[in-house]
């Protein structure tokens, strides 16, 4: 039986070593790669009936289906569109010509017909969907056009027969402030008019079909007439939101963050290694499978990974190592009480199972609430820490479980208790009387005294912040340094082949029309330029910048715009997001604990959030979506740590039985449970830190401020926990005590009882 479970042992491990070393590699290069790591753009549309339609008349079903339509006429494939209310987001990754696709988006190939006045007089809603052709008209390709309202067509055009031209102007795409008038006088060396073309009409016109005639090539009215089949139904699209990427940037993001993630990666599995000995190493090879199934499960679902997705991926392993960490810690503690290894092994996993399970639940929590609410790359973030919070409770606990059953059932580790981290000369010998040995300097650390140390830094901190704030506020600067996202405008980000200036720049952009905010240099060279402008440019100035920048620097342009009402709602939803978190978070631990433990770690979660933002302030570093999905992540991580540490003090107080617990027994109840946990804590936050330090350090500086933001939350998180929450916790207990329950005692009964007696008076 002893070998036949070393033999398991030994081929689970070898089986899933083989598995992570063969598919691999296939994995990383099968990832669906989002607009920053590919190149590409994201858009986002805003629908509207036109004019004289009903506002319940747009089938956002048929929307979508348009625009997938006309992206697939010029051989774009693999769009992905996503219907948002009365909003369709178009992303397309990895395309060679942005502007190309997104011209073709943008040409909603929507006819109207007007007089020389440029007054309407029908528009799309006259036609047929569906109903263009091609034709010939005198040998000349022409498109003819099936009329659905041929009242109102004979309407319209018997009113156009009474005015003194008799013009009747065919428009695609009619922009507000164009006319007939300025347009007729654009030669044909020019570019032509922006008109299609003009018919005399003489009399009111009965008919089921109308020919527009352009002058056209057989292939352009071919193109006509798809765009027209895909786009002529009763809407409107403005533009709200982009983000285009170039291919350059991408590709450049992708390979620096991969190898930061795998190096980091790396990194925890060696610290788990040199931490836990023999328990480490199966902790190491079921972390390399758990990162493996993410990769596969996510790519299976079609996820697209972006830049915040893999940190999201990264942070998950450093959190998901946290369930190990836990419960090896758990282990080690039995061992040091004298406990066999059969017995600490069962002892430590039945402990720590539901530490395990709240912690992980909580940061579920948070990911559903970022998923419900956030758009774009943020519900790509959410789904990323879903499926990492679920499988790391398969891998880090299922598998690592089993194989070290596996071990410690064979009876092969009963006389090597230091392979599980710990030193032989510390386990007391129960046969002689003695106890579990102190020999941690926390051990006699008395948290609760030398909390104001902690408290202070963070009021510090919090000060600054604010003051920065105010100062900022008062210049005219904002309290915060918003991004795009929230405050609207555009971000220019140039990637040329020689150095840029600040200046230069900005005076170019001057020339150009456009007064930039904040111009930011990076690269190795100085050749990479992130120009943020406050106003949301037109699409004639980003053509222009584009243009001018690959003429003059031989340079990549990659823009990002946001219209003022998307700013808004992603500031609106930020703040839905968070408190819905805290809400979330309040009823869990309030069911599972009580409502002083809630209370306690909510405000854990406070200073978490204003310690991340107050930073921010000081430096003035830009705040993103990305930091909002980074605070949320936070705010499940740091309730993680608080539940650890809430977990073992309601252990603690539970060992008082029903006797009355004292003032001065709660403090020591506070200050055992720090010391029983406060290594752990530690632990769990460096696996965690290990590959944001590697982010940093290494990946893309697209995402800088992101890891800034995840550094800064994990150590206020960590603080939090161990300096705030529980005392807190220890503050709230005192002063409302909560009551033992005492059994209720009987009554004492003056009169006989009767006594049953079966077949006599069971009646």
């Amino acid at each position: 039986m002893i070998k036949k479970r070393l033999i398991v042992f030994a081929c689970t491990m070898l089986a899933l070593i083989s598995i992570v070393g063969i598919f691999a590699q296939s994995a990383i290069n099968n990832m669906n790669l989002g607009l920053d790591l590919k190149g590409g753009f994201e858009i986002l549309y805003e629908i509207k009936p036109l004019e004289g339609a009903s506002k319940d008349s747009v089938d956002m079903s048929a929307v979508a289906s348009a625009v997938s339509k006309r992206i697939n006429v010029l051989g774009v494939s693999e769009p992905e569109i996503t219907v948002e209310g009365n909003r369709i987001r178009v992303q397309l990754a990895g395309i060679s010509d942005n502007e190309e696709a997104r011209n073709v988006i943008s040409s909603t190939a929507t006819l109207s017909f007007r007089d020389t006045s440029d007054n309407l007089l029908m528009d799309a809603t006259v036609l047929t969907e569906g109903g263009a052709s091609l034709s010939y008209q005198d040998g000349s390709p022409v498109v003819q056009l099936k009329i659905a309202d041929t009242d109102k067509f004979y309407e319209a055009t018997s009113a156009l027969s009474q005015t003194s031209d008799k013009l009747m102007v065919t428009w695609l795409d009619y922009k507000e402030g164009q006319s007939y008038a300025a347009e007729s006088k654009v030669s044909e060396d020019d570019g032509g008019p922006a008109y299609i073309s003009t018919a005399t009409v003489s009399e009111g016109l009965n008919s089921d079909t109308v020919v527009i005639s352009g002058g056209f090539t057989e292939a352009e009215a071919q193109q006509l007439v798809d765009l027209l089949n895909s786009g002529s139904l009763n809407f409107q699209m403005t533009e709200v939101y982009s983000n285009v990427v170039s291919p350059n940037l991408g590709e450049g993001a992708f390979d620096s963050t991969i190898l930061a993630g795998g190096i980091g990666i790396a990194a925890i599995i060696v610290f788990m290694i040199l931490l836990y000995r023999f328990t480490g190493i199966i902790s190491g090879v079921a972390v390399a499978a758990y990162t493996l199934g993410v990769l596969v499960v996510y790519t299976a679902m079609g996820g697209v990974f972006t830049l915040s997705g893999i940190a999201a991926l990264v942070l998950g392993v450093g959190m998901a190592v946290d369930s190990s960490v836990i419960t090896f810690e758990r282990i080690k503690d039995c061992l040091l009480s004298g406990r066999s290894v059969k017995q600490a092994y069962k002892e430590g996993n039945h402990k720590s199972l539901s530490t395990i399970l709240d912690s992980q639940i909580t940061t579920l929590l948070s990911a559903v609430i970022l998923y419900s609410f956030g758009t774009g790359s943020v519900k790509g973030f959410a789904t990323m820490l879903m499926i990492s919070t679920i499988l790391a409770i398969v891998f880090n606990v299922s598998i690592v479980r089993f194989l070290l059953g596996q071990v410690v059932k064979s009876g092969y580790l009963d006389n090597k208790k230091s392979w599980f981290g710990i030193k032989e000369s510390d386990i007391p010998n129960l046969t002689l009387g003695e106890t579990k040995k102190n020999n941690s300097f926390f051990d006699k650390f008395d948290f609760i005294k030398n909390a104001k140390y902690f408290w202070m830094v963070s009021i510090a901190i919090l000060v600054f912040g604010i003051g920065s704030m105010a100062v900022n506020g008062a210049g005219g600067n904002g309290v915060f340094n918003l991004g795009i996202d929230f405050s609207s405008g555009t971000k220019i980000t140039i990637d040329a082949d020689q150095s840029l200036k600040s200046s230069t720049l900005e005076k170019e952009f001057e020339d150009l029309g456009i007064k930039t905010s904040k111009i930011t240099i990076s690269g190795d060279d100085n050749d990479v330029a992130t120009v943020s402008i406050k106003k949301a440019i037109t699409e004639e100035q980003r053509d222009a910048v584009n243009a001018y920048m690959s003429e003059t620097y031989n340079a990549e342009t990659s823009d990002s715009t946001v219209s003022p009402i998307i700013g808004q709602e992603l500031v609106k939803n930020a703040f839905i997001m968070s408190i819905l978190s805290w809400i979330a978070i309040l009823i869990y631990v309030s069911f599972r604990f009580k409502w002083d433990y809630a209370a306690s770690g909510i405000v854990a979660l406070i200073h978490d959030v204003l310690i991340i933002l107050a930073v921010f302030a000081i430096f003035r570093m830009e705040i993103s979506t990305d930091i909002i999905a980074v605070i949320l992540t936070i705010i499940g991580y740091s309730i993680n740590d608080s539940i650890v540490i809430f977990d073992r003090m309601r252990e603690n107080v539970a060992s008082y039985g029903r006797k009355a617990i004292t003032n001065d027994q709660y403090r020591e109840i506070v200050n055992k449970s720090l010391q029983e946990t406060v290594v752990r804590s530690i632990i769990t936050t460096v696996t965690t830190i290990i590959p944001v330090i590697c982010l940093l350090a290494l990946g893309s500086r697209n995402i800088f401020d992101f890891n800034i933001a995840l550094l800064v939350g994990l150590i206020a998180g960590a603080n939090s926990s161990l300096f705030i929450a529980a005392q807190l916790w220890y503050r709230l207990r005192i002063k409302f005590k909560h009551k033992n329950k005492t059994k209720k005692k009987r009554k004492k009964i003056d009169e006989v009882e009767e006594h049953i007696i079966p077949g006599v008076n069971d009646y």
